[in-house]
C-alpha cells in the first residue's frame, strides 16, 4: 500500500468509533489501533512496527521501527550517490516481472523512452493478480534491470530513471 493511502485509513480511524482497523492488499497487511497509538505495517514474512510519538497514529514521523521475524535475504543494491539524478524503481512485491499485458504485445517501456508519471512501466504477477507497476515522475528509462517473464524478489530494482 502507498504511504497516501495508509494515510486515509488513518485518517478514517481517527473519524470513527472504530479502535482497530485491519485491511490485507497486495499480500500486505496493514492494522491500525486507535488505542495503542500505533500503525503496524505486516509484509510477509517480516512485520514493521511504526509507533510515531504520543499523538495521533501517523505514518511521517516514525519513531521506532522492530522487525519481529527474520527478513529473508535482500538482494544488494549499491546506493546511489545523494546528488544523483537517476531513480531505482524496485519491486513492491514478490512475483512474476512481465514488460508487456501479452506475450505478443510491445513491452510498456523501452531503454530510452521518456515517461510520465502514473504511465505503467510493468506488471507483476502474484498469486495469479497482475499488479501494475506505475512511474512516480517523469523521466528517461535508463536501465531495465529485470528479466521478462522471470521471478523479482521485493525490494529489487526493476528500473533505473533519469529524472527529467
Amino acid at each position: 500500500m502507498r504511504p497516501k493511502e495508509i494515510k486515509k485509513l488513518i485518517e478514517l480511524v481517527e473519524a470513527s468509533s472504530i479502535n482497530e482497523l485491519e485491511v490485507s492488499r497486495f499480500g500486505k497487511k496493514v492494522r491500525i489501533k486507535k488505542n495503542a497509538g500505533n500503525v503496524a505495517l505486516i509484509d510477509a514474512p517480516e512485520t514493521v512496527a511504526i509507533a510515531p510519538p504520543r499523538a495521533a497514529p501517523s505514518i511521517t514521523q516514525p519513531s521506532v521501527v522492530t522487525a519481529s521475524t527474520p527478513a529473508p535475504e535482500k538482494i544488494e543494491e549499491k546506493p546511489l550517490p545523494a546528488d544523483s539524478n537517476i531513480i531505482e524503481v524496485r519491486s513492491p512485491m514478490v512475483g512474476t516481472f512481465y514488460q508487456s499485458a501479452a506475450p505478443d504485445a510491445a513491452p510498456y517501456v523501452q531503454v530510452g523512452d521518456i515517461i510520465t508519471p502514473n504511465q505503467v512501466l510493468c506488471i507483476i504477477e502474484a498469486m495469479k493478480l497482475m499488479n501494475e507497476i506505475e512511474a512516480e515522475e517523469r523521466g528517461r528509462i535508463v536501465e531495465i534491470l529485470a528479466e521478462n517473464g522471470k521471478p523479482v524478489e521485493y525490494n529489487q530494482v526493476l528500473f533505473k530513471i533519469e529524472k527529467l
